[in-house]
């Protein structure tokens, strides 16, 4: 079976255009991409929620290490989820905001202990999470990210390998 590939450049290309092994052209530069804005202390596992809320409050601990106030999180997050759900189906939610003065875009994923209710088109309750925030004037960098991201949860390989990982280290290097 052949398989064609994207770009015969990039970080998972090597002399003469082909990708280096065990790359998949274009889902890995995504996922480098969405690496680095996902620093290793924004990964948990096994987060107690009961609802979205919870959810929400949980991940606005992550971003108040690195300066984001918590309730701004939380509020940007919970405005977005009232406008439409942001789950995708198959256990995954990609709940994301705008924050005022934010400079670069930053990510954080939880896998949750249970899964919650999250209003997906599947209506699978959801038990993995990436959260995306970005500035607030972020129009074209927002959606790449978000079509990077549900790119990326569309594989099942990609979240069966998020589900599996013992903990948030290695949770981190799948990703």
């Amino acid at each position: 079976v052949a398989r064609r590939v994207e770009s015969p450049t990039g970080p998972n290309a090597r002399a003469g255009g082909l990708p280096l092994p065990g790359s998949t052209g274009r889902a890995s530069r995504a996922m480098n991409r969405i690496a680095q804005l996902l620093p290793q202390s924004n990964v948990a596992v096994g987060v107690d929620a009961a609802n979205k809320r919870d959810l929400f409050a949980s991940v606005a601990g992550l971003f108040e290490a690195s300066g984001v106030a918590r309730g701004t999180v939380v509020d940007a997050l919970s405005a977005r989820e009232k406008l439409g759900s942001t789950g995708l189906g198959q256990g995954i939610a990609i709940p994301h905001g705008r924050i005022k003065g934010l400079k670069d875009a930053r990510g954080a994923f939880l896998r949750l202990a249970q899964p919650i209710p999250f209003d997906a088109p599947d209506g699978r309750p959801v038990n993995q999470v990436f959260v995306l925030l970005v500035p607030e004037q972020a129009t074209e960098q927002h959606l790449e990210l978000l079509s990077e991201l549900a790119q990326m949860f569309s594989e099942r390989a990609f979240r069966e390998r998020l589900a599996a990982a013992p903990d948030a280290a290695a949770t981190w290097s799948a990703i």
